[in-house]
């Protein structure tokens, strides 16, 4: 928070524009999925340099609003540890397990 409050970019929620900041980092994301898909993956404007960006935002509006993103986050993963996905009824084929011939 010692950069967002140097930088100006408001460290209280009174001062966060919630959707600007969800924006933000969509763009982040987006810059990441360029990155990766020119193949340019650490470097000026790499696939690594854009993650690092939206952990920055992510962090930041966590920050602002005071939320505890670690607690949250342990939190979430202990309750997907019995959480089951059928792959059939997703659009992500990549994550079918393999067929064993």
């Amino acid at each position: 928070m010692k950069q967002a409050k140097e930088k100006g970019f408001g460290t209280e929620p009174k001062e966060t524009n919630v959707p600007e900041k969800i924006a933000l980092i969509h763009s982040e994301i987006s810059e990441a999925y360029e990155a990766y898909r020119h193949k340019r993956m650490k470097g000026k404007n790499s696939f690594e340099e854009e993650l690092g960006d939206v952990l920055q935002r992510i962090l930041h509006l966590c920050g602002a609003l005071n939320i505890d993103i670690e607690k949250a986050i342990l939190k979430k993963m202990e309750s997907n540890k019995g959480r089951g996905w059928d792959w059939t009824k997703l659009n992500e084929t990549h994550a079918l397990p393999s067929k064993k011939h």
